[in-house]
């Protein structure tokens, strides 16, 4: 067992949350919307249901994201719950790029949206609030629109991808 580290006076360290939260296991979401001529998308692990009556999920970006603006600007979003084999997909979304949907397949959507095809579902949002959440902005969406497929979902564990395995 790996012993406990505090930083003097206020916890962990950035580093150290950031290790310690790395033992939970995430699925893969990557955000995407857009805003009159502007795509925008993102890798998020800080996807997360909040409500099944109504409908509310929850997710968190960077205030120093170059997307914030198209995100808040756009009013809704879509949640691409990535499949396995789409690692790739998740870090293209998750690096700084001016054009981060090159070469990107996309799934058609009665939204008008742009969502990744083969995707393992796609949750289409509004944005039903915003709030405060320290470095981050956390959007609330209610769901208007979703669909899944039969693949199973990537996984990311301590910094790496992974697949999921029920037990038996």
């Amino acid at each position: 067992m790996t012993a406990a580290k505090q930083a003097p006076g206020h916890g962990l360290t950035p580093r150290e949350f950031r290790d310690v939260l790395g033992a939970f296991p995430t699925g893969v979401t990557v955000m995407t919307t857009q805003h009159e001529d502007r795509l925008a998308g993102v890798t998020v692990s800080s996807f997360n249901t909040l409500s099944l009556d109504p409908p509310l999920v929850l997710w968190s970006l960077s205030l120093a994201a170059p997307s914030l603006p198209v995100f808040r600007a756009a009013g809704r979003f879509v949640v691409n719950i990535l499949a396995e084999g789409q690692e790739a997909v998740a870090l293209q979304f998750a690096r700084g790029s001016d054009d981060k949907f090159r070469g990107i397949a996309l799934a058609d959507l009665e939204c008008g949206l742009p969502a990744i095809a083969g995707a393992a579902a796609h949750v289409v949002c509004d944005i039903h609030g915003r709030a405060p959440g320290g470095d981050h902005e956390i959007f609330i969406g209610r769901v208007a629109q979703a669909n899944h497929q039969p693949q199973p979902p990537i996984v990311f564990h301590r910094g790496r991808f992974g697949s999921f395995q029920a037990a038996s």
